[in-house]
C-alpha cells in the first residue's frame, strides 16, 4: 500500500503541476513541471528542517521510489520506443552519417574529455576521486537524453535537418552511453587490472550490436504482425507487447534495452507510415495517440519526480559548487565531441554543414533523468553521493537554463523555421 500510495503521490503532484503550468506558467512542460518540483521541494525541505510530521512522511514516501530503477527499467525504454516511432526515419536515414558519427564518435570523445577534466577538478574542492570513477561519470553524464532533447528542442522551432540531427543523435548516444557506462562500471567492480581489452570490447558488442540486432528483430517481426490484421484495439496492445516483452528479452539477454527500443521504434513507425497494408488510417490514428499519451505522461511524471528528488538527495556545499564548475566542463566536452565528428564528416563529399550546427548541437545537447538514473545506480562502495550531487546539479541547468535559451539562441542565430500548429514531433505527413 505504501507504494502504491507514493505513486498515487506522484501521479497527483504531476497532474496538478501540468495544471499550473499549463494555465500560469506557460513554460515547455518539461521545465515548467521540473521547476514546479524543485520549487515544491525547496519548500518542503524547508519545512521538513522545522520538523512537521506530514512534510517528513512525505519524504517517506518519496524514499520508497527507486528513481533509477523506475527510469532505467519501466520508463526509459517506453520513451525512447514513444520518441522514435514518430520520427520520419526516411529523413533520419538521409542524415545516417551525421547522426550516426555523432553518436558513436561523440559520446567516447566526451567521456574521455570529461573524465580527464573532472580528475584535475575535484582535487581542488577538495574531492579527489579515483580516475575509473571520473571515467564513470563521463560515461553518464556525455549521453544527451532524448527524453529532454524530445520534450523540449522540438517545440524550439529549429530548422527541420538541425532537428533531426540533434534527436536521431540522442536517441542513439542514449544508447551508446549506457553502453560504454555498463562496460565502465564492470570494470571498475572487476578492477582493471582483472579485465583485458578483449574482454570490454566484447562486453560493448554485445551491448550494442546485440541490443541493435534485438530491436530491428523486434520491429520487423511486429511490422509484420500488424500486417497481418486491421484491428486497432490489438495493434496498439502489440506495440505496447514489443517494449515490456523487448525490454525484459534485452535485460535476460545482456543487451541494450535502450539501442533495441530506438530500432524498434523507428522501424516500426518506418513501415506503418510507408508500407501499404501494415497499418489502415484509423489504426495509425489510434496508435499514434496511445504513444503520444504514453509520451507525455511518463514525461510529466519523469521531470516530476526528478525536481522531488531533492526531498531525499544529500548535496553538500563543495559538492555544489564542483557541480557548477562540472557544468563548464561537461559543455566544453559537448562542444568537443560535436566539432571532431564534424570535421572527420567533412571527408564525406555528399556531406554539407549548416551554418551555426555546431552551436545549436552544443547547447541543444540537454542532459535529463537518464544521467541521474544511471549516477543512482552506482554502488555505495564507490562515492556515489559525489557523483550523484555533482550529476544533478548538471541536470538542472542543462533542463532549466539551456532548455529556457535553445529557442532565443536558435531565433538568433537565424536557423529556426516558421511555427507550424504541428510542430513538436519529427512527424511525416499523411
Amino acid at each position: 500500500m505504501d507504494l502504491y500510495n507514493a505513486l498515487a503521490l506522484l501521479l497527483v503532484t504531476a497532474a496538478v503541476f501540468a495544471y499550473i503550468n499549463h494555465r500560469f506558467l506557460r513554460m515547455p512542460p518539461a521545465i515548467g513541471l521540473m521547476v514546479l518540483g524543485l520549487t515544491a521541494s525547496l519548500g518542503l525541505v524547508g519545512l521538513g528542517q522545522l520538523g512537521v510530521a506530514s512534510v517528513l512522511s512525505l519524504v517517506e514516501l518519496v524514499k520508497r521510489l527507486d528513481f533509477s530503477t523506475i527510469v532505467m527499467q519501466v520508463m526509459l525504454g517506453f520513451l525512447l520506443f514513444a520518441g522514435a516511432i514518430h520520427v520520419d526515419a526516411r529523413r533520419l536515414g538521409k542524415l545516417r552519417w551525421p547522426v550516426g558519427v555523432l553518436a558513436l564518435v561523440g559520446t567516447p570523445v566526451s567521456t574521455a574529455l570529461v573524465a580527464g577534466a573532472m580528475y584535475g577538478l575535484l582535487p581542488l574542492f577538495g574531492l579527489p576521486t579515483a580516475f575509473i570513477h571520473c571515467l564513470l561519470f563521463g560515461a553518464l553524464i556525455s549521453p544527451t537524453d532524448p527524453i529532454a532533447v524530445l520534450s523540449i528542442l522540438t517545440k524550439a522551432n529549429v530548422s527541420k535537418s538541425l532537428e533531426t540531427k540533434i534527436v536521431g543523435e540522442s536517441l542513439f548516444n542514449d544508447g551508446v552511453g549506457v553502453v560504454l557506462f555498463v562496460v565502465t562500471l564492470e570494470v571498475a567492480l572487476m578492477g582493471p587490472k582483472d579485465v583485458s581489452l578483449m574482454h570490454a570490447l566484447a562486453v560493448f558488442a554485445r551491448e550494442a550490436l546485440g541490443g541493435l540486432a534485438l530491436g530491428t528483430a523486434l520491429g520487423l517481426g511486429t511490422a509484420w504482425l500488424l500486417r497481418t490484421i486491421d484491428n486497432y484495439q490489438v495493434e496498439v496492445l502489440l506495440t505496447l507487447a514489443v517494449v515490456a516483452g523487448g525490454t525484459a528479452l534485452a535485460t535476460y539477454l545482456h543487451t541494450s534495452g535502450p539501442l533495441a527500443m530506438v530500432m524498434a521504434g523507428l522501424l516500426v513507425g518506418h513501415f506503418s507510415r510507408n508500407a501499404r497494408g501494415v497499418l489502415s488510417d484509423e489504426s495509425q490514428d489510434y496508435v499514434d495517440k496511445f504513444w503520444e499519451l504514453v509520451d507525455e505522461v511518463l514525461n510529466a511524471l519523469l521531470f516530476v519526480l526528478m525536481g522531488l528528488e531533492v526531498l531525499v538527495l544529500h548535496i553538500p556545499g563543495r559538492t555544489v559548487l564542483a557541480g557548477l564548475a562540472a557544468i563548464v566542463v561537461v559543455l566544453a566536452a559537448r562542444l568537443a565531441a560535436v566539432w571532431v565528428p564534424l570535421v572527420l564528416l567533412r571527408l564525406v563529399p555528399s556531406f554539407r554543414p549548416s551554418d551555426h550546427g555546431l552551436a545549436v548541437l552544443t547547447w541543444g545537447g540537454l542532459r535529463g533523468g537518464l544521467s541521474v538514473a544511471l549516477a543512482l545506480s552506482l554502488p555505495a562502495t564507490m562515492p556515489r553521493e559525489l557523483l550523484v550531487g555533482i550529476t544533478y546539479v548538471i541536470v538542472v541547468f542543462s533542463i532549466i537554463g539551456q532548455g529556457l535559451t535553445i529557442g532565443p539562441l536558435v531565433r538568433w542565430l537565424g536557423v529556426g523555421r516558421p511555427a507550424t500548429p504541428a510542430d513538436g514531433r519529427l512527424r511525416e505527413p499523411r
